[in-house]
C-alpha cells in the first residue's frame, strides 16, 4: 500500500502517527511563543516547548488509538 493511501486510512497507526506529529509541531510554536513572551527568555521557551511537544505528542497518539479502537 502506498504512503498516501496509508495516510487516506482512518484506522491506521501511520495516520495517527502522522496527524500527532503534525498537530504537535503547530501546538509547540504556539506554547514556544507563549513561553517566550511570559518570560522573555528563548531558552525557557524552547525547553517547555520541547517537554510539551514529547509529553503531548504521547499522549495524543495514545487517545487517537483508543478513538480508532470504537466501534
Amino acid at each position: 500500500m502506498s504512503l498516501i493511501n496509508t495516510l487516506k486510512d482512518q484506522s491506521s497507526r501511520t495516520r495517527s502517527l502522522a496527524k500527532a506529529l503534525t498537530w504537535r509541531i503547530t501546538a509547540t510554536l504556539t506554547t514556544a511563543v507563549i513561553a517566550y513572551i511570559v518570560t522573555g527568555e528563548l531558552s525557557t521557551a524552547v525547553i517547555i516547548g520541547g517537554l510539551e511537544f514529547v509529553l503531548k505528542f504521547i499522549m495524543y497518539y495514545g487517545h487517537e488509538r483508543a478513538w480508532n479502537s470504537v466501534h
